[in-house]
């Protein structure tokens, strides 16, 4: 298979190259990551490819947006270089056997969740890199334990890309935006905006059991809600290896929240600074 790089004649000395992974269903907050792309590289190419190996059994794998030509057209209109949109059957042998494993980390909050989950991020990501030879990659912060795993891999295994992380972008209301918004009827929406509100009051405070506790009473609120929100974790993390921060944490640490309204499930986080 042909590199990004490649096709896009790109040798050395002849300019650098950003990816944007995606898995399609393109919105702003994926604009936003192609223009950082822009900042950092000569040329950008963005990715799209629903990976299966990323959901399990009971996840929504089946019905995951796939709006291809729509994000054709934004690719289009945001001056991407190359879409690299390969078919499942070219990422992976049928007797694949080889998969990056995510180690401890890969287990803990949004993995004891998804187990397996980001095995098959890693793995994909990895290929990426080594399909498209990118110089630097984008990811959104959103996603914050995917992009410390990404960025624990390239470390690791000494992978030649350097990884960007792009803010979190939001809906006027203070949604994260997310291609599965696009599941939530009206109702589901309103007691969806808790996650948001919650990482919104947490970060009002400066210590551990404050910001917790202050998040918690939120998110607490709307359980009560109809539909009512159904909480799978609220953590308070250390960013670069996601193990709860104690007491005697100062600096940086990422209040993460997932949870489910309805069919849905969304995760968001906001990054807080601790203080004594």
């Amino acid at each position: 298979m042909l590199s990004a790089r490649a096709a896009l004649g790109i040798g050395p000395g002849a300019g650098t190259l950003a990816l944007v992974p995606t898995m399609g269903a393109l919105h702003e907050g994926h604009r936003s990551l192609i223009r950082l792309a822009r900042e950092h590289a000569d040329h950008v190419a963005v990715s799209i490819f629903v990976n299966p190996l990323q959901f399990g059994p009971n996840e929504d794998f089946s019905r995951y947006p796939r709006t291809f030509d729509a994000d054709l057209e934004v690719c289009a209109a945001e001056g991407v270089s190359l879409v690299f949109a390969p078919a499942a059957e070219e990422m992976y042998l049928p007797d694949r056997q080889v998969s990056v494993s995510s180690g401890q980390m890969g287990t803990i909050v949004e993995g004891s969740f998804r187990p397996g989950h980001f095995d098959g991020v890693l793995t994909v990501v990895l290929k990426l890199f080594n399909l498209v030879q990118p110089d630097t990659a984008v990811f959104g912060q959103k996603d914050a334990q995917q992009l410390a795993m990404i960025r624990r891999m390239v470390a690791d295994l000494n992978v030649p890309v350097t990884v960007v992380g792009a803010p979190t972008v939001r809906e006027p209301d203070g949604l994260a935006l997310s291609s599965r918004n696009r599941y939530l009827s009206p109702a589901d929406r309103v007691t969806a905006l808790a996650l948001s509100a919650a990482l919104r009051e947490g970060a009002r405070h400066a210590r551990p059991a404050e910001i917790l506790r202050a998040a918690g009473a939120v998110l607490d609120e709307a359980a009560q809600a109809e539909p009512p929100l159904v909480l799978d974790y609220l953590s308070l993390v250390d960013p670069a290896t996601f193990t709860a921060v104690g007491d005697d944490h100062q600096g940086e640490a990422i209040l993460a929240v997932a949870a489910r309204v309805g069919g849905t499930r969304l995760i968001d986080n906001v990054i807080v600074t601790l203080t004594h």
